[in-house]
């Protein structure tokens, strides 16, 4: 009880005074928590932290890199200019880890072979970066999150001495096929991802960076070693099991899944251009809502792209489908005789479709599969309004 208290003034007057730090003893053991993935969509990926443990000084303190503050002025507008700031937070072990056990998420725990020298530089690291005026950082999914945090903060505080191998991958995926691994392609998670998301995640990932990822930060870890002297030892000592959640695999429904909502939005779309065949009339309602829908999409791409800092969003080649100044056309296109441009305008809007699907099958990018039928619909929309229009074009006067 006495060290509980004692423990619980050293935190009030490093939280206060940010002056004091929690002292080191050889029973202090410092590991890696990886949490698996969750329901959510934001969970699947899982998450990572560090854990301090001293049974002499009576303390077991959790040090998160995944938090943020809801109270952040303008905080979904920053949220979704990729400028919002995440933060470092230090809490006891034991909420942790019932948070978890109650989502039904395992936990694994790797305690680190470390001296008591690099427990105390390691520790003091830690403390000094959750005081307030240094936790905050600048998120980025791919390359600064909770699980890089984990692997940076020890190559900082441990230096050379440290070495990553890439043993843990045996197989190359890009950063989007890595994503898909945690998610189910025919969800509208990943439907949203893969639209929002640039080419710059279909590009190969290193060992290194494989490790935005807790599972890799866990695997990557296994296989890390610490020099020394002239010895080299695995950085991990001990790896344990702290809960072994017993999940079902998460069943999705068909029928309301993204491959069948736009499936049936493409039969529809079908439909109408083959009774405007049979009747050679144009549903100019179907092509006003196609073409002001597809450039709303493509401006909100567009900002992502140029208007964020989300580094994920660059190189977004969903314009092609979607493409911006498809707003300015609806109004033309709208008209029941269309100047003769507008007929150009859908043949570019094919062109696009078939750069899509070109960059599709080079690999320079991945669409979601839950638009192909979508994609279907559109070009042979588009094509027939191109039969249309040219079939009823308004001929010069001479």
């Amino acid at each position: 009880m006495l060290k509980k208290v004692s423990f619980y003034l050293l935190v009030l007057l490093g939280t206060t005074l940010h002056a004091q730090f929690i002292p080191v003893s050889e029973a202090t053991e410092i590991s890696i928590l990886t949490i698996g993935p969750g329901d959510q969509l934001y969970d699947k990926f899982g998450h990572s932290a560090f854990r301090v443990k001293d049974t002499v000084n009576g303390y077991d303190i959790v040090y998160n890199y995944g938090t943020y503050n809801f109270n952040t002025p303008n905080f979904y507008t920053k949220f979704a200019q990729g400028k919002l700031l995440y933060e470092l937070s230090e809490g006891y072990y034991e909420p942790f880890y019932r948070r978890y056990v109650a989502e039904n998420r395992w936990i694994k725990e790797q305690q680190l072979d470390l001296t008591l020298v690099e427990k105390e530089a390691l520790f003091e690291y830690l403390q000094t970066n959750a005081r307030p005026q240094n936790r905050a950082y600048r998120y980025d999914f791919f390359y600064d999150n909770c699980a890089t945090k984990i692997r940076d903060v020890l190559k900082r505080v441990l230096g050379e001495r440290l070495q990553y191998t890439d043993d843990f991958v045996t197989e190359t995926y890009s950063f989007r096929e890595l994503i898909q691994k945690n998610v189910n392609a025919n969800t509208w998670g990943s439907l949203g991802m893969d639209v929002a998301i640039g080419a710059v995640v279909d590009q190969k990932a290193t060992a290194w960076e494989y490790q935005f990822l807790p599972d890799y930060i866990f695997k990557a870890t296994e296989t890390a070693t610490l020099q020394r002297g002239s010895e080299k030892v695995p950085l991990v000592k001990n790896t344990t099991t702290l809960y072994d959640a017993d999940r079902e695999e998460t069943k999705n429904s068909f029928v309301t899944s993204p491959l069948a909502i736009f499936g049936l939005i493409a039969i529809l779309i079908l439909f109408i251009t083959y009774r405007d065949y049979r009747h050679d009339t144009r549903s100019r309602l179907t092509d006003v809502l196609l073409i002001s829908i597809t450039g709303v999409i493509g401006i909100i791409l567009l900002l992502l792209w140029f208007a964020t800092d989300h580094s994920a969003t660059a190189n977004n080649y969903n314009l092609l489908w979607a493409f911006p100044f498809n707003v300015l056309i609806a109004y033309a296109i709208a008209k029941r005789k269309p100047k003769a441009w507008v007929r150009k305008y859908v043949i570019f809007l094919l062109l696009l479709l078939t750069l899509l699907v070109i960059h599709w099958f080079t690999g320079v990018q991945a669409f979601a599969i839950g638009f192909i039928p979508l994609f279907v619909a559109l070009a042979v929309r588009y094509l027939y309004v191109v039969s249309y229009l040219k079939k009823h074009a308004v001929l010069p006067l001479r």
